[in-house]
């Protein structure tokens, strides 16, 4: 394919793509607005599930290099009460059906097995216009420019190539997820280290949850999620250190250690508002651009969205080799399976937000974990 591929955005869904398309001999160009790969952390781990996330590495021919990367033992996951009585504990069954890798090391190895080259670093999107014919040109902060025979839009929640699209803009999903880490746990936080165990640990209950992922180097990273409207989260303060006060009064009835999971934490609170497209987003075919992962259909964290978006990666990639030479049709074959999956998994994203924060928590929780439940029976719709 002798058309020029740019992709916006760095992210694991559209480097799995830059890297499929590598495999099969067609080269791309990635611009991404970071000014380097360690400009920032890229967040904590992640489960890579074998009918997404893991079938779009083995067609980017990385599924032995990832299992390199696994943080062995990580599936294991309890459920706890406010007072932290177990719930619910699981082991981890050793299947490898979701193995846990931080996000960072699963980029790197992304990254790493992509020429040099294929990612331009700073280079900020700042509009992208239409020239005819399924070609578009492509500004960027610096001033300087670029044309595509084929755009993809992988830049995430607020997509700059969204709106050659579509007018849909990101809403507030009524959440707000609060990031703390607590380093060197055993050490220093012992009865923290105990009450999450050696996997994932979730305290849900109407209105507030807690989960925590044990991650490798000793470490506990937490979401403490409340729903609250925007204007709550906006009165507050995240650089005052007052704010953990503020936080943990929320959780006042809860365990002591569930508690330090807020005020012992090692780094500044770091709220992460929840937002999402509509549910069932799509949008009429336009020649030569796409979107995938969050640009396309952003939904509240389920553990699907980097799964998604590397799998989406991998379709785009082989529906662009089965079409050689026909943008439009690659496009076509690509999309409507995509819509299909992404309005599913957004109404479970949904569902999943509700059994975590809705008012049958923690107990609709444990039946979808469990089994005895589906998502949509759990929850109600």
């Amino acid at each position: 394919m002798d058309k020029a591929v740019v992709i916006i955005g760095a992210g694991l869904g559209g480097l799995t793509l830059a890297r499929v398309l590598h495999v099969q001999g067609i080269s791309s160009v990635i611009y991404e607005a970071e000014p380097s790969p360690e400009s920032r952390t890229q967040g904590g781990q992640l489960d890579i599930h074998d009918y997404n996330g893991q079938v779009a590495l083995a067609a980017a021919g990385l599924i032995d290099a990832f299992r390199s990367i696994i943080h062995e033992g990580a599936e294991a996951t309890r459920v706890l009460k406010q007072d932290g009585a177990v719930l619910l504990d699981l082991p981890d069954d050793g299947q490898g059906r979701r193995p846990e890798v931080l996000r960072g090391d699963l980029r790197k190895l992304l990254l790493d097995s992509l020429p040099d080259g294929t990612v331009r670093w700073g280079k900020k999107l700042t509009e992208a216009s239409s020239l005819g014919d399924g070609r578009h040109e492509i500004a960027f902060a610096d001033g300087s420019a670029a044309q595509a025979d084929l755009l993809v839009g992988a830049d995430g929640a607020w997509s700059r190539v969204r709106p050659l699209l579509s007018d849909a803009k990101p809403e507030y999903a009524g959440a707000t997820f609060i990031e703390t880490y607590l380093h060197d746990v055993d050490n220093r936080h012992p009865c923290a280290a105990a009450i999450v165990g050696v996997g994932a640990m979730y305290a849900p209950a109407p209105g507030k949850a807690i989960f925590t992922h044990r991650e490798a180097g000793d470490v506990l990273h937490s979401y403490v999620e409340l729903k609250r409207p925007a204007a709550w989260f906006a009165a507050i303060d995240f650089n005052d250190p007052a704010a953990k006060d503020r936080i943990v009064t929320e959780f006042g009835d809860w365990a002591p250690a569930l508690r330090a999971l807020i005020t012992d934490s090692d780094t500044a609170l770091a709220p992460r508002m929840i937002y999402t497209l509509p549910q069932g987003h799509r949008w009429k075919r336009a020649p030569g651009v796409t979107l995938l992962g969050d640009a396309a259909h952003l939904m509240p964290p389920s553990g699907e969205g980097a799964n998604l978006a590397m799998l989406e990666g991998a379709e785009l990639a082989d529906a662009i080799v089965r079409h050689p030479g026909d943008i439009e049709a690659a496009l076509s074959a690509y999309e409507e399976p995509m819509f299909s999956r992404a309005a599913l998994e957004a109404k479970e994203a949904h569902l999943m937000l509700d059994l975590c924060l809705g008012d049958d928590a923690p107990s609709a929780f444990i039946e979808m974990m469990t089994g005895t439940k589906s998502k949509s029976e759990a929850s109600p719709a």
